[in-house]
């Protein structure tokens, strides 16, 4: 009976031993999924321009970065890729920020001008708990985007999106 005494000791103490060892403290982590998604886009710089976006991201399961793309859809079209470092802010919502191109072209402006600039893409990516539903939001900043007058361009634009 003695010896079933300490071995039971011994087996509580290493159980205790191991969870102390192995447990981590809660940390938000980037709010995981790639998703497609659609929404209006207001090109604020050269005038005022309404129209519509299309979203993509792809996220890296285990770095904090998204490939992400936009189309712009307004007077012209502009497609924005970018590369953007996700921010956890809760389990549910990211920041983040991007960096890209924009690929405009054309005789009319984009609601981000009209030729091929660098972009940054501040936004907000919130996942709707218990859903496959994200809500997005950001805005494009286009430096030098105008032939004629180089100019900077900014478009906001949010939306709706499907996790997949």
């Amino acid at each position: 009976m003695r010896y079933f005494s300490c071995l039971v000791s011994a087996l509580g103490a290493g159980l205790v031993l191991s969870l102390a060892v192995s447990t981590r403290p809660a940390q938000a982590q980037v709010a995981y999924g790639s998703y497609v998604g659609i929404g209006p886009t207001v090109g604020i710089t050269d005038g005022v321009q309404f129209g519509g976006v299309i979203a993509v991201r792809y996220k890296l399961l285990e770095a904090p970065i998204s490939f992400r793309a936009q189309a712009l859809i307004g007077q012209n079209t502009a497609i924005v890729p970018t590369v953007s470092y996700d921010l956890p802010l809760n389990w549910q919502t990211d920041a983040y920020l991007g960096a890209g191109l924009v690929l405009a072209g054309g005789g009319s402006s984009s609601p981000v001008g009209d030729k091929i600039s660098f972009a940054l893409q501040p936004g907000v990516d919130y996942v709707v708990p218990n859903s496959n539903t994200v809500i997005f939001g950001n805005a494009i900043i286009a430096f030098d985007a105008y032939r004629d007058s180089g100019g900077t361009a900014v478009s906001v634009q949010g939306g709706v999106g499907l996790r997949f």
